[in-house]
């Protein structure tokens, strides 16, 4: 059984037509063999082939337990088969159960999030194992912060938090995250965005609002009034108001279309169509979120401090890269980054001119001494690290410009693009670290950043010289 199969679930195949058991029916007492022959029939002849939740009720009426299914009809079938009787899983379950119904949902999501509410109101006898083991799934949503997050958890808080749950598969609610994340557009990094600091209006957002699935608060792209509606319209239907929910953004629609608010009410409009489809939106079971790398700054920049061992910690880092189209109007970049943020103000540009032809080494040797020189001779600070796009041979090209200089560097490491190694001067060996390490994702930032804008303004020579601009 995978990891994060629920353990109360049978090992069923949904296609399998319910009453169609193909083998003798499993010898039970009388009263449940009249059960299992009624049951069986009733499942096949009224349930649903829609997505829904499935209850079992003992001879009492007490539900002892509950289930979700994409399928309802097939998935409740399966319990009617030979095996169900037999399996240890489920044998229990069978024989103690005396009826069956179902509750029919509009999506594989509201069934999800319905089953998870019913097990934690009613805490079914069979449902054991997930009313009291805490490693199963939650989804939580934090309160403290100016922009909640929105994640999956196995040891959820105990305050600071709304929680729901738990879930007996991870995998969906995975699905589900990233279908209700295209909707209501929530972050799901572990970023402590502080609303109205002005920093992060230099930060660079991960993949998820390239691809329209986050608004974008490590931006600013959204203000805090406007997130936290997004999260209360979250909460609203993961409480099982999407039927609410619907009227509200509806009603908002119309107000927003008659203020002549027609981008708003563009959106709007978006967001009714997406919860009406919902159904629509992807297999919960194989749907993935795309991979994406976001930035701690706090944690990167503490994680270098540590890496590097340096006695202080690390406020300014400066990274530099060269491009160049076959060896015409070679270029390098500058970036600057403060507390682990970019500050544009601080990027710079230069045209390489003593270097023929292509030298990459010797483009990163002239524009790290152009830089560090005039610096010295303004007398402003140094950055606390340099960073050198590149292996041993531009780290060391980097060395030799301070050397000619006469001036003492900062803290200087190159970082290879293929392997990710971090050189150092004097150390033969490099640092290799983990590839969800805080501090190599943030190297990688400040490395893909200045390669970014050296790109750019290659682009923007190349243009000029083409077209005489």
């Amino acid at each position: 059984m995978p990891e994060d199969a629920a353990p109360d679930e049978p090992a069923v195949i949904e296609s399998t037509p319910a009453g169609d058991t193909g083998a003798a029916a499993p010898e039970l007492p009388k009263t449940q063999g009249e059960f299992f022959a009624r049951a069986a029939e009733k499942v096949k002849s009224k349930f649903p082939t829609t997505p829904g939740v499935y209850l079992f009720h003992d001879s009492a009426g007490r539900v002892i337990y509950i289930g979700k299914a994409k399928n309802l009809r097939a998935r409740a079938g399966s319990y009617f088969l030979a095996a169900a009787a037999a399996d240890a899983r489920t044998r229990d379950l069978v024989r103690e159960a005396h009826d069956i119904e179902c509750v029919e949902c509009d999506s594989e999501v509201d069934a999800m999030l319905m089953e998870a509410r019913l097990i934690k109101d009613i805490q079914p006898k069979f449902n054991k194992e997930l009313r009291d083991d805490k490693s199963f799934p939650y989804l939580q949503i934090t309160t403290h912060e100016d922009f909640p997050r929105v994640e999956i958890t196995r040891t959820p808080k105990s305050s600071a938090a709304k929680l729901y749950g738990p879930f007996t598969s991870v995998y969906a609610l995975r699905g589900a995250l990233q279908v209700l994340q295209r909707i209501f557009k929530f972050r799901t990094c572990s970023l402590d965005i502080e609303d109205g600091d002005e920093r992060w209006r230099w930060f660079r957002p991960c993949l998820l609002a390239s691809i329209d699935q986050c608004t974008a608060p490590c931006n600013l792209r959204v203000s805090k009034e406007d997130y936290r509606r997004d999260i209360a319209r979250l909460k609203t239907f993961l409480d099982g108001g999407k039927k609410k929910l619907l009227r509200e953004l509806q009603a908002e629609m119309k107000e927003a279309a008659a203020e002549l608010r027609f981008e708003k009410a563009a959106r709007l409009r978006d967001e009714i169509t997406l919860l009406e489809r919902l159904d629509e939106r992807g297999d919960l079971e194989k749907d993935a979120q795309p991979e994406v790398f976001y930035v701690d700054p706090k944690k990167g920049l503490a994680g270098l401090q540590k890496v590097l061992k340096l006695p202080e910690p690390i406020r300014v880092i400066e990274g530099v890269d060269i491009a160049h189209l076959a060896g015409q109007e070679t270029v390098a970049s500058l970036v600057q980054f403060i507390d682990g943020l970019p500050f544009k103000p601080g990027y710079r540009r230069y045209r390489i001119r003593e270097v023929q032809g292509i030298d990459d080494f010797a483009s990163i040797r002239e524009v790290v001494a152009r830089r560090f020189k005039r610096l010295e001779e303004t007398d402003q600070a140094f950055p606390d690290l340099l960073l050198v796009d590149g292996g041993k041979g531009q780290l060391s090209r980097a060395m030799q410009a301070f050397e000619s200089l006469g001036i003492e560097p900062p803290t200087v490491i190159s970082l290879a693009k293929k392997e990710e190694l971090i050189y150092r001067p004097g150390e033969s060996e490099p640092i290799e670290l983990s590839r969800n390490s805080f501090a190599l994702r943030l190297l990688q930032y400040v490395r893909d950043e200045s390669h970014r804008f050296a790109q750019h303004y290659h682009h923007l020579l190349r243009r000029k010289r083409t077209l005489g601009e």
